[in-house]
């Protein structure tokens, strides 16, 4: 049996069913409270989600990518050995000591940012064991097994990735955006080709040939 996550108050922990992320949509689209963290099997690598009650547009709500990127990257920081890089891409990848690791995903039923969702999920996928026993075979792919992570956790890291994201939470819910850009500017990696930067949302600023342009956040949205 999995062991049940200790979570903070306001947030209820569900066993997945079947694949987390199709568990956590179906509770979502049932109406479950925000604050849902669907998790699946602690045995292997580490998947799972949280379902937020957005009360504002989805161009704003999509802020919880980077909000939950900056909450990982903290509660690893804080379990993994010091030596260990976490950093994050602006589309949710997840690199540990240069390499991808994982990534966040954003997931609503609409991509209209102008409208409030009726729910949001941030799912988590973080690999703990490499692929195969070829480690050379995706020399951009690591496990946090290979990058000197034994001790690190499933459940633990599970635990501290929803305390740091409810950190996170509250100070952006507090108006201390500009405190959440200069985390997550001082982690971010990789923004692609032509990136400057990000503005205040977080949309991507890419420089075009015809000027400056903003990719924003809810592009990163994938419906059901």
């Amino acid at each position: 049996m999995t062991p049940t996550p200790s979570l903070p108050p306001l947030f209820t922990a569900l066993a997945a069913e079947g694949p987390v992320v199709d568990t956590a949509i179906g509770a979502a689209r049932a109406g479950c409270d925000g604050g849902t963290v669907v998790y699946g099997p602690t045995g292997g690598d580490l998947s799972a989600a949280i379902v937020f009650a957005p009360e504002e547009p989805l161009a704003g709500c999509a802020l919880a990518l980077p909000v939950c990127g900056v909450g990982l990257q903290n509660a690893l920081g804080a379990l993994a050995p010091p030596e260990v890089a976490v950093e994050l891409g602006w589309d949710g990848t997840i690199f540990v000591n240069g390499g991808r690791c994982g990534a966040l995903k954003l997931i609503g039923p609409a991509t209209d940012a102008d409208l409030v969702p009726d729910w949001l999920i941030v799912t988590l996928d973080l690999a703990f064991l490499p692929e195969g026993d070829d480690a050379g075979a995706a020399p951009d792919r690591t496990a946090l097994y290979a990058e000197g992570c034994g001790e690190v956790e499933r459940l633990p890291l599970l635990e501290a990735w929803v305390r740091h994201t409810l950190v996170w939470l509250n100070r952006w819910q507090d108006g201390e955006l500009r405190a959440l850009h200069r985390e997550w500017e001082g982690l971010v990696r990789d923004m692609g080709d032509g990136a400057l930067g990000v503005d205040e949302r977080f949309s991507k600023l890419v420089k075009t040939d015809a000027g400056t342009s903003a990719v924003p956040l809810t592009s990163l949205v994938r419906t059901p």
